[in-house]
């Protein structure tokens, strides 16, 4: 009863949660398919079980259509959700304590961005910079000073709720003059990268991850990527003084066994179905579309006086600062799905 009132829920309200997208029918069927039977612990000929052929040609195929919709040379498509590729990142280019520099959780980041609850902040040393009041915007002055006194090992740009283009180019200036990694959290423009309708991570950034919904429009999980001249700017050599792997086999195992078992290969399957999807022209079209239509409403917003955070968007996002209208975020959600218009009161 519940499905199916869910259903009709989708149905009738509008949906405006920018983590939230509705996926194709094919990407509903693989995610429900008898791939969700089967164990596959490992990776592709490399399984801890039998009876892996054909979701080894599964995860290949994902594997392969992701390396192509991101120009990439390395992907890895088994991570449950955003939260735990970010975790096999940070457990591959980190130590227990080291710093790293994130976006602030109130500021637009994310929990895995070094919020204190999070296990990214009770690991890890993370500072975090944030936004100009009057902007919007990253404070780039700001996070060259913090990076000089913190000396971080790796610094995380892309946040959960930034409405503009992530300026990759003047993260990796600012990650340059302090000899830190720079690692993207695209996952919500990750859509809008793989249309060619936002900046792309490469070859700014060493490493980037995502979630695979939002706006790629697929079934809900993550993936690890690196750029094409990732082995070049490595040298093949591991960035742990005690390893001798090479980077990808690092993140491989950070992975599994690091932090997970079994694969989802029914999930894994829904995510080679969407990545085709994206190749299409279709999706190109569609991507144009959703960055029109937030542009739109922001711009109505503005023109009802509304305060717009950055005064517009360059992407799916719209954030409005109700400050000035003395309404809570909460009030307004509740507000708005006795409309049936469902947000998010953040």
């Amino acid at each position: 009863i519940s499905i199916k009132q869910e259903l009709e829920r989708q149905q009738q309200h509008i949906e405006l949660i920018a983590s939230e997208n509705i996926v194709s029918k094919a990407v509903l069927d693989a995610q429900g398919s008898i791939m969700t039977n089967k164990y596959a612990e490992g990776y592709p000929s490399k399984r801890y079980y039998g009876g892996c052929e054909f979701v080894d040609n599964v995860e290949n195929l994902a594997k392969d259509r992701a390396n192509r919709v991101f120009n990439c040379k390395y992907s890895n498509v088994q991570p449950h959700s955003g939260s735990q590729a970010n975790m096999a990142v940070y457990k591959t280019f980190l130590k227990t304590g080291d710093s790293v520099l994130g976006l602030d959780l109130a500021h637009g980041g994310h929990l895995t961005h070094g919020s204190k609850v999070n296990f990214s902040g009770e690991i890890y040393n993370f500072q975090s910079y944030g936004v100009s009041r009057e902007s919007g915007r990253v404070d780039f002055d700001k996070l060259l000073d913090i990076a000089k006194k913190i000396k971080p090992k790796l610094i995380v740009c892309g946040g959960s709720a930034y409405p503009r283009f992530i300026e990759f180019e003047q993260f990796r200036e600012v990650a340059s003059l302090v000899g830190a990694y720079l690692m993207a959290d695209i996952a919500h423009p990750s859509g809008l990268i793989a249309s060619g309708l936002h900046p792309s991570p490469w070859p700014y950034c060493d490493i980037a991850t995502t979630t695979t919904h939002k706006t790629l429009r697929g079934p809900r999980g993550g993936m690890i990527l690196m750029g094409k001249d990732f082995e070049n700017k490595w040298g093949l050599k591991a960035i742990k003084s005690d390893r001798t792997k090479v980077l990808s086999e690092l993140i491989d195992s950070a992975v599994m066994p690091g932090i997970q078992g079994g694969p989802l290969m029914h999930v894994i399957a829904a995510k080679a179905i969407a990545f085709k999807e994206i190749l299409s022209d279709d999706f190109l079209e569609y991507s144009k579309q959703i960055i029109v239509n937030a542009q739109a409403l922001s711009d109505r917003f503005v023109e009802l006086g509304y305060d717009i955070v950055t005064n517009g968007t360059d992407t799916h996002i719209v954030l409005i600062d109700l400050t000035s209208k003395n309404i809570s975020g909460k009030k307004a959600e509740k507000r708005l799905e006795e409309c049936l218009i469902t947000t998010n009161k953040n």
